[in-house]
């Protein structure tokens, strides 16, 4: 397939969208968004947005598909599997506005939870419940949810609880729906 380049006009659609002060363009300030925890790979977005809410996501990725526009979603750039590199360039859309632990449901072992969240702080706000969110992936606290989700993380616990594909009741690119076990002996 072949992807066009952001011009100006689609770079003011964008700024419209997500205001300028959510648009990053320049290359020191993309040097975060250019590259993951995956060896020594460089890929520079053209431009990085950093939407605060679903609609504002979904005219994103409205406006780069009428013009194909490569998206690459990003979370905490933890991964080392080079699933964040914006290897066509294009659009990084950056989820770290999306950081709420929006409900834990004690009485149905459930949590629903947007994908910015540093899974370390989830697991400490469902511990501090009586809860275990069994995924533990090395880097939980810098990584997000969402990134767990997309990578199948699982961490040292997962010949026990297996991975979060077994967990996810619910995923969109607002929120993630989460089973939790009561707490119990870990092995």
């Amino acid at each position: 397939m072949v992807y066009n380049k952001i011009t100006p006009d689609i770079l003011s659609a964008i700024n419209q969208i997500v205001g300028s002060d959510a648009v990053i363009t320049g290359h020191d300030e993309m040097e975060q968004f250019s590259h993951d925890e995956t060896e020594d790979l460089r890929y520079y977005p053209e431009v990085v947005v950093k939407p605060k809410s679903t609609v504002e996501v979904a005219a994103l990725l409205k406006l780069c598909n009428e013009h194909l526009i490569p998206v690459t979603p990003r979370g905490a750039g933890t991964g080392l599997s080079g699933g964040a590199l914006p290897v066509m360039g294009g659009l990084v859309i950056a989820m770290e506005r999306f950081n709420q632990v929006i409900a834990i449901d004690e009485q149905n072992l459930q949590a629903t939870v947007e994908p910015g969240v540093i899974t370390e702080e989830f697991m400490n706000q469902v511990a501090a419940k009586g809860l275990l969110y069994p995924i533990d992936p090395a880097s939980k606290g810098s990584c997000f949810i969402g990134g767990n989700v997309s990578h199948g993380s699982g961490g040292p616990r997962v010949v026990k609880y297996g991975t979060i594909r077994e967990y996810i009741l619910n995923r969109n690119w607002c929120c993630h729906q989460a089973k939790l076990y009561g707490r119990g002996p870990i092995l």
